[in-house]
This record gives structure tokens, sequence and C-alpha cells, in this order.
């Protein structure tokens, strides 16, 4: 399922357009739903993983305004070693402009914080999240 949100006045700033922090807010949303849909969340938190962003790159491509709707498409984009990037895109749902690119780069720590390699059970858990391709 892709979060759909219609923008208020208030993730708006002086320009009358949404801020580029509250793009951030809209991407942990889509990655909330990436992961409830395709993964047991809270199985997998009570074996004591956490995901932690690293980084995040985005770019902006066109602005959103007040009464626009967004979706947050999500999706899987690599796995490596230690992190994996989930790709991101916010659409304009009235325009079809795609707003936003983002790649979200994370590590899936164990209860104590400490990076863990991705493989095995870890691997396969994150290949059950589907690509995102463009």
């Amino acid at each position: 399922m892709e979060p759909e949100i219609r923008i208020r006045g208030y993730h708006t700033d002086l320009y009358q357009h949404v801020n580029n922090a509250r793009y951030l807010e809209f991407l942990e949303e889509g990655r909330w739903q990436l992961l409830e849909d395709h993964m047991k969340l809270e199985e997998f938190m009570n074996k004591g993983f956490r995901f932690f962003v690293v980084n995040i790159n985005i770019s902006y491509k066109s602005p959103v305004r007040v009464n626009d709707v967004i979706i947050v498409k999500s999706g899987l984009g690599k796995i490596g070693n230690k992190s994996a990037v989930i790709k991101q895109q916010i659409i304009n749902t009235k325009t079809g402009d795609r707003c936003v690119d983002a790649d979200i780069t994370f590590v899936i720590a164990d209860a104590t914080g400490k990076p863990l390699k991705l493989e095995g059970e870890l691997k396969e858990t994150l290949q059950k999240i589907p690509l995102l391709e463009g």
C-alpha cells in the first residue's frame, strides 16, 4: 500500500510550498508502511533487531502545495554486506509529477546498537521487500 497524504497548511513554509524537512516525515511514513506490508515487523523487533537510517540522499524535483495529494512509493534498492537501500519517490497525484527521489541507506542493528551483517535470516527477510524501479 502506498500512503496517500493531503497537504495541509502546516506542511508548508513562507513560500507556500512543502518545506524540505517535511518531506523527510512523508518518506518515513512510506518506509513504515513498506515494512508493515512486507515484514512481520513486531516479531522482527521482538528478536532485538533495529533499523537505523545512516544516510539520506534526496532530490527535490517539483514543489508541492496546499491541497495537493501525494503518494509515497517505496521499495528495496539494494542489499549490501552491512547496509541496504530503500528507494522512494513522492508523486503529486494532481499533476502526476515526481516531486522527490530519495535513497535511504540503513543498517540493521542488534539490541546494543551494533550493526549486523545482512546475511541468512536478515537477508531473506529484506529480500521479501519488493524492488522500486525507476
